[in-house]
């Protein structure tokens, strides 16, 4: 891997995943686990893994409690992310993975930071960007609450100084933090499902015409490109004249946890280069859309076929198929209702 990196991701919220595998869940009964898997997991780490398998080495920025010290080095993460240690402990998340059956998710709040706390957080990726010139950011995961003032951490500073280097950033959250971060159109891109991005507009999505519509609200806000996760249905890609709608083969869905963190990771190992003057011709932003979101949907086919968050490796890539302009009256197979 490369001594830089165009992609630096900051996970403001990691956590401690641990997995079960399940062959036949008894509800409300004593069960026993086929197995067991542990991962340090958040969005963002989940895509410096992705990144890392194809040779990006994309250093991820973690704020990490200091109550488990070897947590890095066991899980594997020793050389690949850059840790700033805070006073607590690390947050757990438990997923339950049943054979031909569902997957079951449980995850604990992100643990609060103080104001020092947050602004070495900041300080510390703005460096990480400066030492690697990266032309990408990735903010990914939930974001904790800043114990001085009962808020969210304030990401503004983060936007400030990046856009000052010529570093783009990509947000991928949830929730009120989403719908904040949506109307102050901020970030260059951002990656909401369409449960997400149905709560951010106010309003139920229920076909291809309804999902443009709502993600040429948020680049009214400013935002460059809207990456729409559509589950069954792909992904639609919106910027502010342009949608493209990108689709794979079917494949057999095993484990649908990280799987929004691997399209994320699939659409940056595309367009993570320098800025290219005719994707702004063909696209309207400095990056070439149609081409990253094809690799989104790929990446995120993989991963699903995966049992872990993480991606572990980009094997039986599956076929894409790319449409501009889709047909705005298509129904969502997956609507979104509010």
């Amino acid at each position: 891997m490369s001594s830089k990196s165009p992609v630096v991701t900051l996970t403001p919220a990691p956590t401690l995943d641990r997995t079960y595998y399940v062959h036949d869940l008894v509800e409300g009964g004593v069960n026993r686990a086929d197995g067991v898997a542990e991962e340090l997991a958040g969005k963002g780490i989940n895509v410096t893994k992705g990144l890392n398998l194809v040779g990006i080495s994309a250093p991820g920025v973690v704020p990490i409690g200091d109550s488990d010290p070897s947590v890095l080095k066991r899980t594997g993460h020793s050389e690949s992310l850059v840790p700033l240690w805070v006073d607590g402990t690390l947050r757990v998340s438990t997923t339950m993975v049943i054979k031909d059956g569902p997957t079951t998710k449980v995850n604990e709040a992100p643990r609060p930071l103080s104001a020092e706390d947050w602004k070495s957080v900041i300080d510390l990726t703005v460096k990480t960007v400066k030492e690697n010139d990266a032309k990408w950011l990735v903010i990914a995961g939930a974001l904790p609450i800043d114990k001085s003032t009962g808020k969210f951490v304030d990401l503004q500073p983060i936007f400030d100084a990046t856009k000052a280097l010529g570093c783009r950033v990509a947000l991928d959250t949830s929730g009120e933090a989403l719908s904040y971060w949506a109307k102050q159109g901020a970030a260059s891109i951002m990656k909401p499902n369409a449960e997400e991005l149905a709560s951010a507009v106010g309003r139920s999505l229920l076909t291809n015409g309804d999902v443009i519509d709502a993600a040429r609200e948020l680049c009214a806000n400013g935002v460059e490109c809207v990456l729409a996760s559509l589950g069954a249905d792909g992904m639609i890609a919106v910027t502010h004249n342009h949608s493209w709608h990108a689709k794979t083969s079917k494949i057999k869905v095993i484990n649908t946890v990280g799987a929004g963190d691997a399209t994320l990771a699939g659409f940056l190992s595309a367009v993570a280069g320098d800025t290219q003057p005719e994707a702004e011709e063909q696209s309207g932003v400095g990056f070439d859309v149609a081409k990253g979101v094809c690799a989104a949907v790929q990446w995120g086919a993989v991963a699903v076929q995966q049992p872990t968050s993480g991606l572990q490796n980009l094997d039986g890539m599956p076929e894409v198929f790319l449409i501009e302009n889709p047909d705005r009256a298509i129904p969502l197979a997956e609507p979104a209702h509010v």
